[in-house]
Formats: structure tokens, C-alpha cells, sequence
């Protein structure tokens, strides 16, 4: 999927051959198989992967995942998006992505933390603050960045260990993280929908929404959302799907899930099937789950007027020609989400000059470059005639093209 949309938007910027063919690659593919010590005192080997797809703007950035269907191809597919999302956002990194295959949630905390710094000395100096730049994904979050970056700082130089916390993003405050940092990615995606609301003329105070995935970019994303008036009427995760015409109290069900792992449990009088939450009618429609969740099915069966793209490639090739032909704008993943890669860079900027900034300079500078890259992206889409998914690659890839003409391929 990700490759045909290299080949299609490469067409519209006329990008050369031999730079078409490097961005369909990744540099490097890395797999290690680790063991750990599990607490009933057995060993088990863990798989994990660290892609990194291309460096020609800056250090290799991206999430690990931790999650039971990690796999290599997966990676790949996301490590070469965020090569363009860090394109298009103007940010001087490079894409990579990675993980471990494993179910974090059958793991108790002390497994988890053995997994982690096994997986981090596996991936050894494979990472670096300027080499790889790891960041919070599925299955992970502020505190497993943590114990990535103190298994690194351990094992670097002495000399060198206070320059290491850059080695990872997402860490919590206490440990070098940003303000901002954990909603970063919801605030993002919101700024697109002001924009695209503004755009079409639409007040957001009483429309109403569906969100798909209640993680980390789900539930900001609803939190933000309600605070501008929107009704958040249907959520869904991996546990099952809740539809309430009256809205939910999204911090109350944040809470729930933090205690519990998914809205299981939350309400037996709001459980309805897939397919009802799908066809349900609402103003916007967040995925915020995995990926390959809208497909032709359910590209049918929504009624919306937007859909926001919170995860990586939520929507399939065949459930976005459906969307397209019933009218439904679709603001893309590599530009709804770039919210989280850009303060991330935030906050390897603060890392690197020993500062902290406030949250509203955070959120301030945020807000700007996420304006802008949507209006770039709406400008060239109206221009070319195109999708936002078009133009927002053909934008990355414009960018991309540039550099290479001017570095060229060495030797």
C-alpha cells in the first residue's frame, strides 16, 4: 500500500528514478532475538526489529511498538512513512520504527522492564542521540522510554552518558521530557480539524464524533475534542465498541482505561457490534487504533463528513477509493498525526541545549507548524486537482527530491 502510494505521488513530482527506487528500501533492516528471564524463573526469546529507512535529512526517528503482530514488513511500511511525515513537517529527521513482538499486557512490570533493557542492549549502537531516536508507539509509553534511556546511558562512555538522553523521545517530564510531549499527537490531529472546519465553513461547538482506538492519541484526541464542544457518541478499541447518542464523559472512560487496559467493562448499555459502529452516523470519524481498520466495508458503511487519521494507515487502498467516491475528505495519517514527531523533536531540541520550554511555547509552536504543513497540503491538493494523501506525499517527496539533487548519491 505505502509503495503504491510512493509510485503514485512520485509521478505527480516527477521525482527521479534512482530516488524513487532508494525511498522504496529501507537502509537498514535489523532483527535480534533476545532472551529474558521471566518471573516464574523460565527463559523465553523475545523477537524485536529496528528499521531504519533513510537518513538523507537527519537522524532515523520513530516509534517502537510493542505489540503481539509486530512484524518486519509492518516496520518497514511505517518507518517509510515517517521519512515523509518528517519531511513534509520541515523536521530534520529521517524515518525509522521498530519493536518487539509481544503482548505487554500478559507481562508483569518487572518482565516488561527486563524486556525493554534487553531489547535497548540487543539494539546496542544501533541507536544513538544522533544516529536513532526511538519514541513511544503501541504497547508503549513515557515510562518504558525511560527505562530505554537508562539502559543506554549505562552502557555508553562515561564521559559521554549526560549527552544520552537524547537518545530517546516520549520520556516522562522527570526524565527529560517535554511539555506537551503526551498529547502532542491528539493536538496535532485537532489542529488539522479546526483548520479543515474553518475551511468548510463548519463550527465544531455540537457536531459529534466517533474514535476508534482509547490509547494514548484516542483519548487526547476525545479530551480535546469535548472541550471544543464536540460529543464524543461512539468509542471502540481492541475490547469492543460503545455507542451512546447522549455523549461519554471522555475523561471518566481515559480514567476507566488507564485502570483496566481497553473500555471493557465501562458500560454494558452502550455495547453494540462492529458493523453498528461503523454505520452509525456522526459528523467525524477518528482512527486512532491500528492500521487496515477502514476497509471497502466499512468505508460503506460510514456517515461522516471527515475522517482524521490519528493512526498509521488506518484506511486501505479500496476503503479510500470508496471514501473518495461518497465525498468524505480524508486528512491523511502522515499529516493528522505529525503532531507527536514534531514536539518530539521538541524535545531533542530542549535535550541538546539543556532547556525546558513552557507548555505554551510548546503548544504554540506546535500550533504553527501544523497550520502550516495543512495549509500547504490543501494549497497543492487544489492546485494538482489531487487527494490531501497525494499532495501531502508529493509535498514530502518535492522536499526529499531537493536535497538529494543538491547532496547527490555518494560516491
Amino acid at each position: 500500500m505505502i509503495q503504491s502510494q510512493l509510485n503514485r505521488s512520485s509521478a505527480l513530482v516527477e521525482l527521479p528514478e534512482h530516488v524513487r527506487t532508494l525511498l522504496g528500501e529501507p537502509k537498514n533492516e535489523i532483527i535480534v532475538n533476545f532472551p529474558v528471564l521471566m518471573d516464574d524463573g523460565s527463559y523465553r526469546v523475545f523477537k524485536g526489529y529496528r528499521i531504519q529507512h533513510n537518513n538523507v535529512l537527519g537522524p532515523y526517528k520513530g516509534g517502537l511498538r510493542f505489540h503481539p503482530d509486530t512484524r518486519l514488513d509492518e516496520c518497514k511500511a511505517l518507518a517509510m512513512i515517517m521519512t515523509f511525515k518528517c519531511a513534509l513537517m520541515d523536521i530534520p529527521f529521517g524515518g525509522g520504527k521498530g519493536g518487539v513482538k509481544c503482548d505487554p499486557r500478559s507481562l508483569s512490570e518487572s518482565e516488561l522492564v527486563r524486556v525493554t533493557r534487553r531489547f535497548t542492549h540487543a539494539l546496542g549502537a544501533n541507536i544513538g542521540p544522533e544516529y536513532d531516536i526511538p519514541a513511544p508507539d503501541v504497547g508503549t509509553n513515557a515510562k518504558i522510554m525511560v527505562w530505554i534511556m537508562d539502559t543506554y546511558m549505562n552502557t555508553a562512555g562515561y564521559t559521554d552518558r549526560n549527552a544520552q538522553p537524547r537518545v530517546v523521545t516520549g520520556k516522562t517530564l522527570e526524565c527529560g521530557g517535554s511539555q506537551g510531549r503526551e498529547k502532542a499527537t491528539a493536538q496535532g490531529l485537532v489542529h488539522c480539524v479546526v483548520e479543515w472546519a474553518r475551511d468548510a465553513g463548519v463550527t465544531l461547538e455540537g457536531k459529534t464524533a466517533l474514535v476508534q482506538g482509547y490509547g494514548n492519541v484516542g483519548s487526547h484526541t476525545a479530551m480535546i475534542l469535548a472541550r471544543m464542544g464536540v460529543s464524543i457518541i461512539g468509542v471502540a478499541d481492541h475490547a469492543g465498541y460503545m455507542l451512546n447518542p447522549e455523549g461519554f464523559n471522555t475523561h471518566r472512560l481515559a480514567d476507566h482505561v488507564r485502570r483496566h487496559g481497553s473500555i471493557d467493562g465501562y458500560s454494558k448499555n452502550h455495547i453494540v457490534t462492529r458493523d453498528e459502529f461503523f454505520a452509525h452516523k456522526a459528523d467525524f470519524f477518528i482512527p486512532a487504533a491500528l492500521q487496515n481498520q477502514i476497509g471497502e466495508k466499512e468505508a460503506q458503511l460510514l456517515q461522516v463528513q471527515l475522517v482524521a487519521e490519528g493512526a498509521n494507515s488506518p484506511t486501505t487502498r479500496d476503503g479510500e477509493a470508496v471514501l473518495q467516491s461518497r465525498g468524505i475528505e480524508v486528512i491523511p495519517d502522515v499529516l493528522a498525526n505529525a503532531g507527536g514527531v514534531t514536539v518530539s523533536y521538541y524535545e531533542w531540541v530542549q535535550n541538546g541545549r539543556n532547556e525546558s520550554w513552557d507548555l505554551e511555547e510548546v503548544e504554540t509552536r506546535l500550533e504553527r507548524a501544523m497550520t502550516r504543513a495543512y495549509q500547504r497540503v490543501v494549497d497543492y491538493a487544489r492546485d494538482k486537482k489531487c487527494s490531501l494523501r497525494d499532495a501531502a506525499y508529493a509535498l514530502a517527496l518535492l522536499r526529499l527530491k531537493q536535497v538529494y539533487a543538491q547532496r547527490r548519491i555518494f560516491p
